[in-house]
């Protein structure tokens, strides 16, 4: 296995998350087109309002991530959004949230694409470019507002919130990388062809071979490389789709219940996509300790999955308090119908 760690010891300076006060119950969306014989797979999801897009939500992301690292915007020589849902074809996210910061000029901006790995893809890239010196403190966020097609299966389960990360000196981290794996093949379980509205599922690839053959392959592969087995970790977070598919993966790892709970949130937020598995990681560094060993793995349909490996440090007793939590954005909710939800998410198209 080719674990991928960068010469200079890096780790995470700063972290935040941001979800969208509004919600919509699946009870609300099975009312309205039917088709929850077999139950729901989730409880609710986060909606964005009418004035939130995936720039707006990473603004308010990096800004948590910004106040825990301690360190000014123009110190950040690199601001990368991995998100499905750019509000704009052509024209870069990234140059709007690091001008939003404070952070624009001599810096590097850019937009990533990978579905719902897109975030941690801009993480690896963070952590090479501070891992080969070329940079102090590099920002990396996945963040999406989410689509689904009205009375389709990802109406259910889209939701909208995601993270931010701060990569810096493992001298000043409050959680240090000791080594990530990432792997990858063409699995046509997911897409969306350009001028399409809404993405496409083939439902007979989502499960396998596209979300457990590469979440699986990626977190052993991550923990054959060093050498490690799941009880050396305190916690493990897998990309959540839904609320069975984390719980599977980790069972078949062989990762105990208690492992995973804190970093499952997708039953009260839905699946923020390109920030599931970098969202579920800030609420457990929220509670994490000094030692902790924390697995983080995403997925990404087309396919492919990151795993990364970072044991907690000192600097999270001083800094977790410094920004709001992950669980403060998740129990401030304001419930709404489907027909304001239709509104807020522009279902309604009128020529």
């Amino acid at each position: 296995m080719k674990l991928m760690k960068p010469s200079r010891a890096v780790g995470i300076i700063g972290y935040g998350a941001y979800v969208p006060r509004y919600r919509i119950r699946a009870e609300e969306i099975a009312r309205v087109w039917g088709g929850a014989e077999d139950g729901l797979p989730i409880e609710e999801k986060a909606v964005p309002g009418l004035d939130e897009d995936t720039v707006t939500m990473s603004i308010e992301a990096a800004r948590n991530a910004l106040a825990r690292a301690g360190i000014a915007p123009t110190d950040l020589r690199a601001v990368w959004i991995g998100s499905e849902s750019h509000p704009y074809a052509v024209k870069p996210s990234s140059t709007i949230v690091a001008d939003a910061l404070g952070a624009a000029g001599s810096i590097l901006a850019g937009d990533w694409e990978f579905a719902c790995k897109a975030g941690t893809e801009a993480l690896q890239a963070a952590i090479g470019l501070v891992g080969s010196h070329m940079a102090e403190y590099a920002m990396a966020i996945g963040m999406d507002t989410a689509q689904g097609r009205p009375h389709d299966a990802l109406e259910y389960t889209a939701g909208a919130g995601g993270a931010a990360y701060i990569v810096g000196p493992a001298e000043n981290a409050l959680a240090i990388l000791e080594g990530s794996y990432s792997y990858v093949t063409d699995t046509p379980d997911f897409f969306r062809r350009e001028h399409q509205h809404y993405p496409e599922h083939g439902n007979r690839f989502t499960g396998e071979p596209a979300y457990f053959d590469h979440t699986l392959r990626g977190a052993q592969g991550l923990l054959d490389a060093l050498g490690f087995k799941p009880s050396d970790f305190t916690y493990a977070i897998f990309h959540q789709p839904n609320v069975k598919f984390p719980q599977v993966a980790a069972k078949k790892l062989g990762f105990k219940p208690e492992q995973i709970a804190p970093g499952l949130l997708t039953n009260k937020i839905g699946n923020t996509y390109s920030g599931a598995a970098m969202i579920g990681t800030t609420a457990t560094l929220d509670l994490a300790q000094p030692g902790d060993r924390i697995l983080m793995c995403s997925f990404g349909s087309g396919a492919g999955s990151d795993a990364f490996s970072f044991v907690v440090t000192d600097k999270i007793l001083e800094r977790r308090n410094k920004a709001t939590k992950t669980q403060w954005y998740v129990q401030r909710r304001e419930v709404i119908d489907y027909a304001v939800y239709a509104r807020h998410r522009g279902k309604l198209v009128m020529n």
